[in-house]
């Protein structure tokens, strides 16, 4: 082999060695890229105003889901946030503004407080009984970080209330809502005096 041949065939190997080591570091770039968290954009119109948020599917798949469906549903439309306390949360989604319940139609789902997510100021969770697996409608958003609301422990005292996302846009909403005169009305406690529709939920996928 003469010193052109050898001289061609160096270059041809080196060249081949340059293209194996870029796509192994492309390979290796790819594989540390974080996967992208799946949220579900949600913008719930009041009469106050609009909160956006981020529902967190990945964390919270069976809270979002029949979130989403209730929404699509156009059931939230004319239910008002009818339990309020300032310093704690506003309660809304599942009455009437003549304090009736408004039922969803849907069966309680499994309770998913155990997904890691707080309930921090600005996260919405899902309302309930003492049971911890009767949740449907009814939501809340919190007015603070309620540490004390969060899972413990798969028990009634430990299951805690189910975290699937927080709010992007709209804190001052909630936070005007939050500051209304409250009292007594249809046998509930902390009623807002003036009633705070909820006008829509709107999913954006």
């Amino acid at each position: 082999m003469n010193k052109y041949k050898i001289s061609t065939f160096l270059t041809l190997a080196s060249l081949v060695l340059l293209i194996s080591s870029c796509a192994e570091n492309t390979d290796i770039k790819e594989a540390k890229k974080p996967m992208e968290k799946t949220m579900t954009k949600v913008t719930i119109t009041t009469s106050f105003g609009d909160i956006r948020l981020e529902l967190n599917d990945e964390k919270a798949p069976i809270t979002v889901d029949n979130f989403k469906k209730i929404a699509q549903s156009g059931y939230y439309e004319g239910t008002v946030f009818h339990r309020v306390i300032n310093g704690f949360m506003i309660q809304g989604g599942g009455l009437t503004a003549d304090m009736n319940n408004k039922s969803s139609g849907t069966s309680p789902i499994q309770n998913e407080a155990n997904n890691g997510l707080p309930n921090d100021r600005g996260t919405i969770a899902m309302a309930r009984t003492m049971d911890p697996h009767s949740a449907t409608s009814q939501f809340f958003i919190n007015h603070k970080d309620n540490s004390f609301l969060n899972h413990t422990g798969e028990n009634s005292q430990g299951w805690g209330y189910a975290v699937f996302g927080s709010v992007t846009e709209g804190m001052d909403v909630v936070d005007q809502i939050a500051e209304v005169s409250t009292g007594s009305s249809g046998g509930h406690q902390d009623v807002p005096e003036e009633v705070i529709t909820i006008e829509s939920v709107t999913i954006s996928e």
